[in-house]
């Protein structure tokens, strides 16, 4: 997997020495202001930001603790040469994931950054897959296989019932009424009736076999999904 890192720098000669020290192993993305950086991230999905404290429109600190309100889940590097220790915890309790001072190491830099690019590569290859002892989920191949008792064998569903699938064995032990299966699955907008769901789902267990009790019918609700752990 490539990964994309947005560097929101104002000096060229710290662009070019990123660049050197990563450009091999990812793509990078330049921004010189805070303004430039957010048009940047509403544009783009990145693995990761290194980030200045001092820049020409703002300060780093505050546009960090703004990415973490509302991504989280975006790992922030601070790259500055603010290297007091009162600056560094203002910067960690912004949410920053590490900090870096300048001027930095070349390969010091290389090996925090693809540290923290191969924990996410594993987070998210640990999710991607879902695996049961009567079958198991690749959300990224879109591939289903079912246990026979011998071994797993590989099952061909339709996009939506894949679909299906997936969302039962995001909630599992949850009683999904038929009503919350067909917004999610079809759309508010989409008009069918609630019953269409139990022809769809009686589809789906035929085609999973002997993996067909992990979804179970609730009278007069809906169904859930009962897998073993």
């Amino acid at each position: 997997m490539t990964h994309r890192i947005l560097l929101v720098e104002d000096s060229k000669e710290i662009h070019q020495m990123v660049t050197q020290a990563l450009g091999s192993t990812v793509e990078i993305d330049w921004a010189e202001t805070i303004k430039a950086a957010e048009t940047a991230v509403d544009s783009n999905q990145y693995s990761m930001v290194l980030l200045d404290v001092e820049l020409p429109d703002g300060n780093g600190i505050e546009f960090c603790g703004k990415l973490q309100s509302t991504m989280p889940n975006l790992p922030v590097f601070f790259l500055t040469s603010h290297d007091q220790l009162s600056e560094k915890v203002l910067g960690f309790s912004a949410g920053a994931d590490d900090y870096i001072s300048k001027p930095f190491n070349s390969f010091e830099l290389k090996a925090r950054v693809e540290a923290k690019l191969k924990k996410i590569d594993l987070t998210k290859k640990s999710s991607d897959v879902l695996k049961w002892k009567e079958l198991t989920i690749c959300h990224s191949k879109q591939e289903v296989q079912v246990n026979n008792g011998e071994d797993f064998e590989p099952v061909e569903l339709t996009a939506l019932e894949f679909k299906l699938l997936t969302y039962f064995a995001a909630r599992p032990q949850v009683v999904i009424p038929r009503d919350e299966i067909l917004d999610a699955i079809w759309g508010k907008d989409i008009h069918i009736y609630s019953r269409s769901v139990d022809t769809h789902v009686s589809k789906l267990r035929k085609k999973l076999g002997p993996a067909s009790d992990v979804i179970e019918s609730i009278r007069g609700s809906g169904y859930k999904f009962i897998p073993s752990k």
